[in-house]
C-alpha cells in the first residue's frame, strides 16, 4: 500500500470482499507475493496511524462528537514494553491500554509480518487497534470478549475503506489478499465464545472486516 499514489485497487477489494461474503467467508491463503514495495515499514506504519486516526476524526466530527486522538503510540520490542495497569507487554502482540488511552506494538513482530506476510497486514493490526480506542470512547460495553474483538475488525474494514475511497490511500496488486490473509493468519483454532482471550475464527474475522469494508462503520 502506498499513500502517494491515486487509489487503484478499491473495485479489486470490493470484488474480493463480496466474493468471501457470498461464499460463507472462507478462508483467504497467501502463497506467495514477492513484488516491489515503494514505502518502508516505518512508512507504512506511520500512514497507518495518521489516516486511521484521521478517518475517526471525520467520523466523530459528523456525528457531532470529538475524537480523542490516542496519548501515544509506542513501539516495543519482545517483552520490554509498557504495562497496562497490572498487564505486562507480551511479545508478538499489539494492544489498546485504556488506562492511558494508547496503543503500543512488538516492532519486531509487527515488521516481520510486514516482510512476510506484505504490508497488508500493517493496515489490519493498527486500525484493529484503533477500533479499541473508538470503543474506550464511545464507552462500549459487551459481555464477551469475542464480540469487542469483532466489532474492532470491522472498524478497521471501515476505516480502510474510508482512506481507499478518500483517495488517501492507494494499493499495489495482491494487497486485498494480503489483507483477508493477515486475518486468516490471527483466527483462533476453534469457535469457542466464552473463551475470555478469544478474537473470532478466520472465517469470523474476515467476515467482520469485510462487513465493515462493503458497508461502513454503521455495519459495525
Amino acid at each position: 500500500m502506498a499513500s502517494s499514489r491515486p487509489a487503484r485497487f478499491m473495485a479489486a477489494v470490493l470484488t474480493l470482499v463480496l466474493a468471501v461474503v457470498s461464499t460463507g467467508c472462507g478462508v483467504v491463503r497467501r502463497e506467495s507475493m514477492d513484488r516491489a514495495r515503494d514505502d518502508t515499514f516505518e512508512e507504512d506504519v506511520r500512514t497507518a496511524r495518521t489516516l486511521t486516526e484521521e478517518f475517526w476524526r471525520l467520523q466523530f466530527q459528523e456525528s457531532g462528537r470529538t475524537y480523542r486522538p490516542v496519548n501515544d503510540f509506542i513501539p516495543y520490542s519482545g517483552r520490554f514494553g509498557p504495562s497496562c495497569g497490572d498487564q505486562p507487554a507480551v511479545p508478538n502482540n499489539a494492544f489498546y491500554c485504556p488506562l492511558g488511552h494508547f496503543i503500543a506494538f512488538d516492532q519486531d513482530w509487527m515488521e516481520s509480518l510486514w516482510s512476510e506476510m506484505g504490508d497488508g497486514s500493517v493496515y489490519v493490526i493498527i486500525p484493529h487497534e484503533f477500533g479499541h480506542a473508538v470503543q474506550a470512547q464511545l464507552r462500549t460495553g459487551y459481555q464477551l470478549n469475542i464480540q469487542m474483538e469483532l466489532q474492532a475488525d470491522c472498524y478497521a474494514g471501515a476505516a480502510l475503506s474510508g482512506m481507499v475511497a478518500s483517495g488517501a490511500l492507494a494499493a499495489d496488486e495482491g494487497d486485498e489478499e494480503e489483507l483477508l490473509y493477515s486475518l486468516a493468519a490471527a483466527g483462533d483454532p476453534t469457535d469457542d465464545w466464552l473463551d475470555p482471550s478469544a478474537h473470532g475464527t478466520a472465517e469470523q474475522r474476515q467476515r467482520s472486516f469485510a462487513a465493515g469494508y462493503q458497508n461502513g462503520v454503521t455495519a459495525c
